[in-house]
Order: C-alpha cells, then structure tokens, then sequence
C-alpha cells in the first residue's frame, strides 16, 4: 500500500490551492484510511479559502469537506471493512487519500457511481433535513428556492417536488431554470430579469415555505411572500451578506425563521443525523433522486472549481475526480 499520496493544500488566506505529497500512518482506533476517488466544492470551501467559514482549519490545510472512494485500512474498533464503498463527511477530501473519523463514513448503494456520491451528502443531507425536520414541508404546500439550479439550491427542488410540495424556482438565466424545471420545478422566475421578486411570487399565489441559500436583497423579498404561519429557511449567503428580515413581520404573520447548518448536527444530534442519511439513501434507491453533476475536473484543476463556484457559472455540483 502507498504512504504518500497527492493532495491540494490551501497555504494561504485567498490563495490557490497547490500540489503536495501527503504522507499517512496507518488508521488509529475510530479511524478509516479512505483512498478517494472524487470529491465535490460546496460553498464553504470558497469561505475557507479566505478564513470566512466557522470552522475553518489552520493553515496549511487540505480543502474539500465530502468525497467517496474505498476503505482501504479501519483502525480498532471499526465496522468498515477494507473494499467498502462509502460516502464521506470531513475535512481534507482533495487528496488520494486521508485518514477520517469512521462515523463519517456512510456506504453506498451498490447503483451510486464515485461522481454521484461525492456531493451527495452535503447537498441533499442540507435540503432533506431543512424541508423536512425544521420547516416541516407538506405534500401541497408551496416552496421557493431561491439559487435553485446551484449545488444545494437544486437539491431543494428535487426533494421538495418529491415530497409533493408545488416548487417555485427563482434562478439567474433560462439555462439554469430549464435545470430547475427538469428536477422538478413547476414554476420559474428569472431573478435576473425579474424586476420585483416578491411581487412575482405574491402573483403566483404567495408561498409556505422559503429555502434561502442566497441572502441579501432576495431574500428578504422572498420573506416578504410568506403566508401567514409561513417558514423562512436560512441556508446560506451567496448573496453576500444575510437578509434583513423584519421580525415584526414575522411576529405578526407567525412566520417562523429556521437557521441550519447541515454539519453543526454531527454535535448536537448525531443519531438523527444518521437518521436523516438512511432517508435520503433510501429516496436514492427508490429512483426518486437523480443527482445533477454539473462539471467535473481532475485534481490538478481544482483552482478551475473554485472559479466556477464562484461565478456561479455551474449548475449542480462540481466534482473533482481523483
């Protein structure tokens, strides 16, 4: 077995990710070595890049924060045996190989390819736990999702049309609304020509539930569709900065605002964490799920990724084979 692996390593706040060796000691008890075969950017890694994320690592530091790939060694202690094909949550997936926690290591269906799998976790894990377990979506109810054709935004389409809910799509350019339109959509608005958002959404009957991985100006005129007892989720703020939601509204409307964050509940409820992943697998093997694999590039191309996240120029993941 090798010992010293190719890896991407982020050296500098707001500096491209460079090529290394990584030398690895075998797997310690609670531990797996995972040779990877593709990893996907979320977001988060844009922020780490410039030490913007809440849990960004020290320098030096390996990117990527979900992969898939083989065990390929389990310490004391591990139920993961070597050949199992798993799913993985954790810090430094842009390598060969690294050493990871086992409990975030998942298998996967035997049907689930390496590029599929990569960013399927993240994504999917955000929107099926937000709908679901925060804002409590119900078949007939209507949900928009703001950055719906982005990584997460286009998995809140699928699963919210999955769980019978009727989906607005509100995306940048018919290209990327056509995306929405295909996981799941019933009705689109392109935010790029849309000259008044909250109208928009207010003509086409008003909204239960919005999903907000943007922020900033849309989001607050998505607030602002709201029904009555309608939920606000806070995914994220590609926009650039949070929206600013009036909360008299929100008294007065019994609108409730949920913020989540899909990894802050490897802490504060692992089980139902576990839980929550059984589900989405399950959806995965009943056919209802179809993850969208927007590019995908070598390793050695990584930097290419992160512009791509960043000008929002992909549809889907991004995934990085290895």
């Amino acid at each position: 077995m090798k010992t010293t692996w190719k890896m991407m390593q982020i050296k500098e706040m707001s500096g491209s990710p460079v090529a290394g060796c990584l030398s690895l000691a075998a797997p310690g008890p609670g531990e797996v070595l995972v040779g990877l075969r593709a990893a996907a950017l979320n977001f988060a890694d844009l922020l780490m890049t410039k030490g913007q994320y809440q849990e960004t690592p020290p320098l030096p530091f390996i990117p990527g924060l979900e992969g898939a790939g083989e065990v390929l060694a389990a310490g004391a202690g591990v139920a993961l045996a070597p050949g199992t094909r798993v799913v993985v949550q954790g810090q430094g997936t842009m390598a060969e190989a690294n050493l990871f926690p086992a409990e975030s290591c998942h298998p996967i269906p035997d049907a689930m390819g390496y590029d599929e799998a990569a960013g399927f976790l993240i994504a999917y894990g955000t929107s099926h736990f937000a709908l679901t377990l925060r804002a409590g979506l119900r078949k007939g109810e209507t949900l928009a999702v703001l950055g719906a054709a982005g990584g997460v935004g286009l998995t809140a389409v699928e699963i919210g049309a999955a769980l019978g809910a009727r989906v607005i799509a509100v995306a940048r350019g018919a290209d990327k609304l056509a995306v929405a339109r295909a996981a799941g959509a019933s009705d689109c608005i392109d935010s790029e020509t849309c000259p008044d958002l909250r109208a928009a959404l207010r003509d086409l009957g008003g909204v239960d539930v919005v999903y907000d991985p943007v922020g900033d100006a849309p989001g607050e005129a998505a607030f602002g569709a709201l029904h009555p007892g309608g939920r606000f989720l806070v995914i994220g703020f590609a926009g650039g900065k949070p929206p600013a939601l009036p909360l008299n509204h929100a008294l007065v409307k019994n609108i409730a605002i949920h913020g989540f964050y899909w990894g802050g509940y490897r802490k504060l409820d692992p089980a139902l964490l576990r839980q929550d992943i059984a589900a989405l697998f399950a959806l995965y093997e009943q056919g209802r799920l179809r993850p969208h694999v927007g590019a995908t590039l070598p390793l050695e191309r990584l930097a290419e990724g992160y512009e791509l996240l960043a000008s929002r120029r992909s549809t889907g993941k991004v995934i990085v084979s290895i």
